[in-house]
């Protein structure tokens, strides 16, 4: 495949796909205005997001060995299916229970989504534009993640309901899911050893493999439990409103965006593992910031810190682990993805902390999620390959 031979009209329904795997981070801003309209302790609130990140650990490598049989883009069309029946069943009954069917949901479908995006983008994009369109993907993902708060407070503003949100992300599902339904993509690329439990759970006997996946549970788990406690860190550390604290959640997802558009210019002149290091020393020290801020405006900018720092955390530790072993990317792709369910467990914890000792305990959580990434490179010098 050329360049020339790219066709928009198959790239573009692909990348729709990736605003529609953007919805899931609208369990951030949810989660404030369910504890809020059903009266929720903090522990009780965090179980929301952990509705949805627990299932990347059950469905994630069973979704992929489905994928090889039926297709990417059949598996795609039932994710978007899956995620559209979670927006529109809060608005069957309005409960605490329904809300968590809900993104029980949303999580099950935003679960095979990633798993079917990017062998499908791989299927319309030369090989050797592979890389650069990926970045533009989650960039374009970054985006969504943006938006949602942005949307969902305007429409508590304005209309006086913040699920309203969810029709505007049904409208563009169902878009999506038409789109390419009807684009015709031949799928060509096949996996010659698809990944399997089995080989998975052999990849554990070695430490390097291990810390890595310690660290996408604990990045993914901090960036959940950020995103699901901006509004309660504004809110009790500085008084704020609840639909001002939400539009916290927007100066994070800012910061997320450019951290990964500039971090595809930059990882082309620094070392994978120095840039880990100096991201994740930003990271603590806005985390730090928020907790220490006399005032909103600074813990907004410990927040955008936070972001800065924290955004391309997960896919440098994903090149890392498949760079150090590229014979066995399936596998360590799959025990990645399962890692993924360190969003549903990290929050929760925070709840708890919050409770007991307020909200600084769960600060203090978010800074140690973030400090373990500085340990893999002391793992990496104990290995006799070098990344």
């Amino acid at each position: 495949m050329t360049l020339k031979k790219i066709s928009l009209s198959k790239v573009l329904p692909v990348f729709l796909t990736f605003i529609v795997m953007g919805f899931v981070d609208i369990v951030g801003v949810s989660t404030g205005y369910v504890q809020k309209d059903f009266e929720l302790s903090d522990t009780l609130a965090q179980f929301i997001p952990s509705m949805v990140f627990i299932w990347f650990f059950v469905f994630s490598i069973p979704v992929g060995l489905l994928q090889d049989k039926i297709g990417k883009k059949k598996m795609m069309n039932i994710g978007i299916t899956v995620t559209l029946l979670g927006m529109l069943l809060p608005f069957l009954h309005y409960s605490f229970i329904m809300v968590l069917i809900a993104f029980v949901c949303i999580g099950i479908g935003n679960t095979i989504v990633q798993v079917a995006a990017n062998p499908l983008l791989q299927e319309v994009i030369p090989k050797e534009k592979l890389s650069s369109f990926l970045s533009l993907s989650q960039f374009i993902k970054a985006i969504t993640s943006l938006l949602g708060p942005i949307i969902a407070t305007y429409m508590a503003l304005h209309y006086g309901d913040w699920r309203l949100v969810f029709v505007v992300y049904s409208v563009v599902s169902v878009i999506s899911l038409l789109w390419l339904y009807t684009t015709k993509i031949e799928e060509v690329i096949k996996s010659d050893t698809p990944a399997t439990f089995a080989s998975c759970i052999g990849l554990l006997k070695n430490k390097f493999i291990i810390a890595v996946v310690i660290a996408i549970f604990l990045i993914v788990g901090a960036d959940v439990g950020m995103n699901s406690n901006i509004q309660s860190f504004l809110m009790k550390l500085h008084g704020m409103s609840l639909e001002s604290a939400s539009y916290g959640i927007s100066v994070y997802f800012t910061a997320l965006m450019i951290s990964r558009f500039l971090g595809a210019i930059l990882l082309q002149f620094f070392k994978p593992v120095l840039f880990l290091m100096s991201t994740t020393v930003l990271a603590i020290a806005g985390t730090l910031l928020i907790l220490i801020s006399p005032n909103e405006f600074l813990a907004l900018g410990g927040i955008f810190i936070v972001g800065l720092g924290a955004g391309n955390l997960f896919p440098l530790v994903f090149s890392i682990a498949i760079n150090k072993m590229p014979s066995r990317a399936n596998e360590i792709s799959g025990l990645l993805i399962m890692a993924v369910v360190g969003g549903a467990v990290i929050p929760p914890i925070m709840g708890i902390v919050t409770s007991v000792t307020g909200v600084i305990g769960s600060i203090l959580v978010l800074i140690l999620c973030f400090a373990y990434m500085l340990i893999l490179p002391l793992v990496k010098n104990r290995q006799s390959d070098t990344l």
